[in-house]
């Protein structure tokens, strides 16, 4: 009976407290609201920019980008067909910014923006149309990443190894990585080897950044680019992924003594990183190199091998 009352006994007391409590209280203001929202109830954000205050603010033709991102992002929820037109005109705006949460503010709609011949459709058509500046489908290639549309996957990576300009291509391989695929046929890896420096390193950027990448073997073929940036961009890849087959590439680079400081010390650091015991008689031959990057790289990597 005893071990009964005791089980009951919390019961007893939320129903007491319940009791006491006011039918009438005001509803809770979260600590920590900014001090524009202090009149508003809890749930009542999305009704700061109503459609018609939002469509009136997108027409001027010098909005300032503050604004704009302040509208978008207090209309998130509001549904605006007809502010649909002035806001897709923003994926094209110099502006970066202003591309990003334009994107952001259209893919959150459910009417207007998917359908055959609307908003996403039109920017795939464009990054696709030879005719197009290169700098207009530079943007177009940023939107669909920015849409997080799965569908606009292969748009891109055809992009990122078709178009005949760098600006396009690069842009292609940034969206890529926004949509975390490497492309349907292994396009980053592809990019890995572009003509342009630029591409090269958006693709190393990449390679680190999405789920799965299949061209893991390319990143060792880099330690010999022409470039330095891309020569440490890619040894800093390599010990990212930890891929333990570029032991013996990272070796050569770190036993070059023409080699700049900062590839020799990313290669060491790499080394380190895969902590293969094959590639410690080379960082012990720079630990007490003249360069301090070099030593400390060194004696952080020994720490590990």
């Amino acid at each position: 009976m005893i071990s009964i009352r005791r089980l009951f006994l919390p019961v007893s007391l939320l129903v007491a407290c319940a009791a006491a409590a006011p039918a009438s209280a005001e509803p809770r203001v979260l600590a920590g609201r900014a001090r524009t929202y202090e009149h508003l109830e809890p749930n009542s954000l999305e009704r700061i920019t109503t459609p018609e205050a939002l469509l009136a603010e997108l027409k001027h033709p010098n909005i300032a980008p503050m604004r704009l991102w302040k509208l978008l992002e207090h209309g998130e929820k509001v549904e605006c067909l007809a502010c649909i037109p002035y806001v897709s005109r923003l994926l094209y705006s110099g502006h970066a910014k202003n591309r990003e949460i334009a994107a952001w503010w259209l893919r959150r709609r459910i009417f207007g923006v998917f359908g055959p011949g609307e908003v996403y459709s039109r920017v795939v058509s464009t990054l696709s149309d030879a005719k197009q500046s290169e700098e207009r489908r530079a943007y177009a290639a940023n939107a669909i990443g920015e849409f997080l549309n799965p569908a606009g996957v292969k748009h891109v990576a055809r992009a990122a190894v078709d178009d005949p300009s760098p600006l396009v291509r690069r842009a292609a391989v940034e969206a890529l990585q926004r949509l975390n695929h490497e492309g349907p046929a292994q396009e980053l890896g592809t990019a890995l080897s572009d003509e342009d420096e630029s591409v090269r390193l958006a693709a190393l950027r990449a390679a680190t950044s999405i789920h799965v990448f299949s061209s893991a073997d390319k990143l060792v073929e880099l330690l010999g680019d022409e470039s330095p940036a891309v020569r440490k961009r890619a040894a800093e890849a390599i010990g990212a992924l930890k891929i333990a087959d570029a032991v013996a590439g990272l070796v050569a680079v770190v036993s070059d003594a023409q080699e700049s400081p900062e590839v020799t010390a990313a290669a060491i650091w790499a080394i380190g990183q895969i902590g293969d015991p094959a590639g410690k008689a080379s960082v012990q031959a720079r630990r007490d190199d003249p360069n301090p990057l070099i030593r400390s790289a060194a004696a952080i990597a020994l720490r590990r091998l």
